[in-house]
């Protein structure tokens, strides 16, 4: 199987190059990726416990999924195929926003990407790949809230940068949900 690469990039996310995945890690270039976050009916968020045998981050809580689109492929295209791979499920997903961060780890590598943030709804069965995901639960927002300020250090860098993001993001959706179906017109009389 050829090396998995990733598509470097600018901070305006424009290509600048490929590179061998692992390769632009050590080098903590900047590289393009991409989150998936699924909410259920009741609102809560499904999280996954990254598999023991991840390069990096190993053990720790996060969101759906996350990776990188491969070069020439389109970034919701790789979303989706990773949501598959890794959960095992297809939904539809939205990019919601994207934001760059870096984080150092301490077996060499650093993470530098320029992150594409999408979000899906999702009620059914979760079929997770072992050798991605070690564990998986739907969990209430305010109870991952705590947690994160509880426990940091069982979640991913990543995820405590997109959370409060994430967050934001919905409650601008609700709001403007609101005011389309005229329950909160900001401009009454």
């Amino acid at each position: 199987m050829p090396a998995e690469e990733v598509i470097l990039v600018d901070e305006a996310d424009n290509p600048l190059g490929k590179m061998e995945k692992l390769e632009a890690h050590r080098k903590a270039l900047l590289h393009r990726a991409f989150s998936v976050f699924i909410f259920n009916s009741r609102g809560e968020m499904l999280l996954q416990r990254r598999a023991p045998g991840k390069y990096h981050s190993p053990g720790l809580w996060t969101n759906a999924c996350c990776s990188h689109p491969r070069p020439g492929e389109d970034t919701h295209a790789a979303a989706n195929r990773r949501l598959r791979e890794e959960l095992g499920f297809d939904t539809n997903l939205g990019e919601l926003f994207a934001f760059t961060y870096r984080t150092e780890f301490d077996n060499g590598l650093t993470e530098f990407e320029f992150d594409h943030v999408f979000a899906g709804h999702y009620d059914l069965d979760v079929h997770p790949d072992p050798a991605e995901v070690s564990d998986y639960s739907y969990r209430p927002l305010d109870k991952i809230h705590d947690d994160l300020l509880a426990s940091p250090d069982k979640y991913t860098s990543w995820f405590h940068l997109a959370f409060p993001m994430i967050i934001e993001k919905a409650m601008l959706i609700e709001k403007m949900a609101a005011i389309h179906r005229g329950s909160a017109l900001p401009y009454q009389e």
